[in-house]
């Protein structure tokens, strides 16, 4: 999308949010200006919002550059800058602003319907913010980039090559079990070099948010983050609430699929190396054998999905805004980030030929749909939407997109694999997130614990959660820490019971969509276009779905996704 699509209306075409001083100069402009009239205080908004676009970009700019490429000094330095001096130099000016808007005398004259949710989240953050917590803010994201650099640099020789940990993943779907075990010990000899690091990491950043806590009035972190993370619809009683669900509903479930895959292959005890093997012995999911690139294919999945999918999807193809392929020094994962001044997504994975890629860029691509849907709005602040909503998008691209998956493979065998692998992967996720969600909330209740009380704690969260056909014995220092290679945990705190929520939104979608295909898919995008102008159950209602994660609605949808399994297991007898 050209950048002549969002001109600027306020600010100078050469300016640029490169300078602390030069973005100071901007907002102390807008703290002098007189908004007590409603005109007065409309245009002042709007001009606010185009600031903060040129900010958000700036930095968004340099963080995918960090992402990467981890290993380039004068990126890194950039990076740096940001969290060190730009985003900590402008915390107090943000603040003066929000203050100074919540304080005009003009506020209730503002239409409800653009205002009423970002009025709503300033007030919040206006009571929340304390000056002491702005240094510490500093560390604890130095310190998450200390970990993208650590993990980026993670690299395996295997086979005589020099091997990125993502790339590894397709070794453990190999059907040689000798070779899966090797793998597996390769990854995590590597992963253990940095433990230390790590857990030092991990440490200090548990100690300054719970000072950060103490600062803002609170007993602990998990108190300050829900408010934070503006959880206005549930708290943390509904999130134990949904633990036990989980375990009740989704465990029993899990336990069959492994009792089944330890059957299929013929094995006394399933061993950590057996997860992700085909468990009929066939040769792994080689989406891009078939010769359709990445893609290419997911760009044909989501125009059968709908075809105005596949246009916005041509935005990021032609906008060069992918990054996909695993290399060393990128950092680990895949994530969306939205350069909020053009108004374009962008997409960074590690992708490595697995069918998993295909899978994260559906899901990313969810995300991608998301943002520009909703990039109509001229307040930044309307533009994006809470998490829980966020992942709806994501992970009902994923279900809507799996019928569609003959565009890589050939093979209706293999269609009817991905897609149950998929599904097994959709029941897989619930007790994973019960684990870390759970862990998240012991970890900041009980401040000043030591590394051996948080081990004994994360062990005991993955008995509850784990079934007793994995057999660990040799590995357990891998059991014991395996919750470092989430990287939510140290960069994104508290941010994780949104997947499993989402994920009930998600299939909520999908079964709309089986029922009714275009009228789902047009209720989906109507959902998505509110950005963030609703609340949490007002966005989910306008997507034609519920916010609920009761007991009920889990087995509702869970037995639906168990009928689908069964189905496609019979198909494929």
């Amino acid at each position: 999308m050209e950048k002549t699509a969002f001109p600027r209306r306020f600010l100078a075409e050469d300016f640029t949010a490169s300078s602390l001083e030069s973005i100071e100069a901007i907002y102390l402009d807008l703290l002098d200006r007189d908004i007590d009239d409603q005109k007065s205080l409309l245009d002042w908004c709007r001009e606010w919002s185009e600031i903060d676009a040129v900010l958000a970009e700036e930095g968004a700019r340099r963080y995918v550059d960090h992402t990467c490429y981890t290993s380039d000094e004068a990126i890194n330095a950039r990076y740096m800058e940001w969290i060190e001096k730009i985003r900590p130099g402008l915390k107090k000016i943000m603040f003066d602003m929000d203050r100074k808007f919540i304080a005009s005398a003009a506020l209730d004259s503002l239409p409800a319907e653009e205002f009423g949710t970002w009025v709503k989240s300033v007030r919040n953050s206006v009571e929340l913010f304390r000056e002491a917590n702005i240094p510490l803010q500093t560390e604890v994201a130095k310190l998450d980039a200390e970990y993208d650099k650590v993990t980026g640099a993670m690299t395996i020789e295997f086979d005589g090559e020099t091997r990125t940990l993502p790339f590894m993943g397709r070794i453990l779907e190999e059907t040689d079990r000798d070779r899966r075990e090797a793998a597996f010990r390769a990854i995590w000899e590597r992963f253990g070099q940095d433990n230390e690091a790590m857990q030092d990491i991990f440490d200090k950043q548990l100690e300054l948010r719970h000072q950060m806590a103490l600062n803002a009035g609170f007993d602990n972190f998990r108190t300050l983050r829900f408010r934070q993370l503006e959880r206005f619809d549930y708290g943390p009683a509904e999130c134990m609430q949904f633990h036990d669900s989980i375990e009740k509903v989704i465990l029993p479930l899990v336990k069959e699929r492994a009792a089944k895959r330890r059957e299929s292959l013929g094995v006394e005890k399933l061993r950590p190396w057996d997860s992700s093997v085909d468990p009929k012995g066939r040769s792994p999911l080689r989406p891009l054998d078939g010769g359709t690139p990445l893609v290419d294919g997911c760009s044909q999945i989501f125009g059968q999905v709908h075809p105005d999918l596949a246009k916005m999807f041509s935005l990021l193809i032609d906008g060069d805004l992918l990054d996909l392929d695993s290399r060393k020094n990128k950092a680990p994962g895949g994530y969306q980030y939205n350069f909020e001044e053009i108004r374009v997504p962008f997409i960074f994975m590690n992708a490595a030929g697995k069918q998993g890629d295909v899978q994260t860029l559906l899901h990313e691509g969810g995300h991608a749909f998301h943002s520009i849907e909703s990039r109509h709005h001229e307040l930044i602040a309307n533009r994006g939407a809470p998490i829980e909503f966020c992942e709806v998008a994501s992970m009902a691209m994923e279900l809507l997109g799996a019928p569609h998956l003959d565009v890589f493979y050939k093979d209706p065998d293999q269609i009817t694999r991905a897609r149950i692998e998929h599904l097994e992967g959709v029941i897989s996720l619930f007790p994973w997130v019960a684990m870390i969600d759970s862990f998240q909330h012991w970890l900041y209740t009980n401040p000043g614990h030591s590394r051996e009380d948080r081990t004994t704690t994360w062990l005991g969260i993955m008995d509850r959660f784990s079934t007793n056909e994995m057999d660990w014995s040799g590995f357990e220092h891998v059991r014991a820490n395996r919750w470092l290679r989430q990287s939510h945990l140290f960069g994104v705190p508290f941010y994780y019971i949104e997947y499993a929520i989402a994920q009930l939104g998600a299939l909520q979608v999908w079964r709309n969509h089986r029922k009714d295909p275009e009228g789902a898919i047009q209720s989906y995008r109507a959902g998505l276009a509110l950005g963030n102008t609703r609340s949490l159950p007002q966005l989910y209602e306008g997507a034609g779905i519920r916010f609920d994660f009761s007991q009920e609605m889990l087995e509702d949808l869970i037995g639906m996704v168990r009928e689908e399994i069964d189905s496609l297991e019979s198909s494929s007898c």
